[in-house]
């Protein structure tokens, strides 16, 4: 949609009207867009608000801000200032320290109250721990990261915080395997970071055996995470099959202290009745790829 224009001074008459400017060629970031001319403001404040967002409990100062998005610190103060008044960001009594504001979480909170995927998935999970005990999750790929959208937590392992809106890596976690896996080469490099960080000892960090890993998930039909994410725990995941290539997939992590041949088989096999189960709820609901997350 065109922004609007005061006619009578923007108009030129057709007699003397003059060509415009040969149209340029359209920069990355207008490709990204759908040729759409990224607007500078705008993509500076959604940064801010990732970079707080990724710091999670550790607040930072303007100068932390402003050299690590580039950003001239006069305009990095004006950006926070103006967050800061409308409820996206808080500072603390001396002004001085930032962190990620209220108004996130409310967007956030948003986000997963209208998605209808997180209510079918939801209470599936929900009976499924009830039956199991274990931990299930449900994600969805993001960029580079996997983020969390439910958990349904054990009663014999809790964790001192939920995990919903948590980002991973998806290379290091089953739920993003398993959703890497169904992906072709070029979609897969989209998805893979130009390093991949290792988040435990164990975490593949070397792209051949990745690319031979998600070989093998592709083979046997559902992914493993070998204490890739956490240490002392597995995870099993499956993606969800509603959309193409699939966006979401739910898992359960399982300790290995008290993980044996029989309880894995269990386990993938409720994941495998789970997934049918909310497969077969999203196409009562007549959904299509609605919700998923281009990012």
């Amino acid at each position: 949609m065109t922004a609007p224009t005061d006619r009578h001074h923007d108009r030129v008459p057709q007699d003397q009207a003059v060509p415009g400017p040969a149209a340029a060629e359209p920069t990355p970031s207008e490709e990204r867009t759908g040729g759409v001319r990224e607007v500078k403001s705008a993509a500076r404040t959604l940064e801010l608000l990732e970079l707080l967002a990724a710091r999670q409990n550790r607040p930072a100062r303007l100068r932390e801000l402003s050299e690590a998005l580039g950003m001239p610190r006069s305009s990095c103060y004006a950006v926070l200032r103006t967050l800061t008044k409308y409820g996206w960001v808080r500072t603390d009594a001396s002004g001085t320290l930032y962190g990620i504001g209220i108004r996130a979480l409310l967007a956030g909170t948003s986000y997963l109250d209208t998605d209808p995927y997180v209510h079918t998935a939801k209470s599936v999970l929900d009976r499924l721990g009830e039956h199991l005990d274990e931990t299930f999750h449900l994600g969805r790929l993001s960029g580079t990261d996997v983020v969390y959208l439910v958990t349904r937590e054990s009663g014999q392992y809790l964790r001192p915080h939920s995990r919903v809106g948590r980002r991973l890596p998806a290379y290091s976690t089953a739920l993003g395997k398993s959703l890497l896996a169904g992906l072709d080469e070029a979609e897969l490099a989209e998805h893979l970071p130009a390093e991949l960080a290792p988040l435990t000892e164990h975490t593949l960090t070397d792209r051949a055996a990745l690319r031979r890993d998600l070989a093998e998930i592709r083979e046997r039909g559902w992914a493993v995470d070998r204490e890739e994410n956490t240490v002392g725990v597995k995870c099993f995941a499956l993606r969800l099959r509603y959309a193409e290539p699939a966006t979401d997939a739910i898992s359960c992590s399982v300790p290995l202290a008290r993980l044996t041949p029989a309880r894995e088989e269990d386990v993938v096999t409720a994941l495998g009745r789970a997934r049918d189960s909310i497969e077969q709820g999203v196409l009562s609901l007549g959904l299509g790829a609605w919700g998923a997350d281009e990012g």
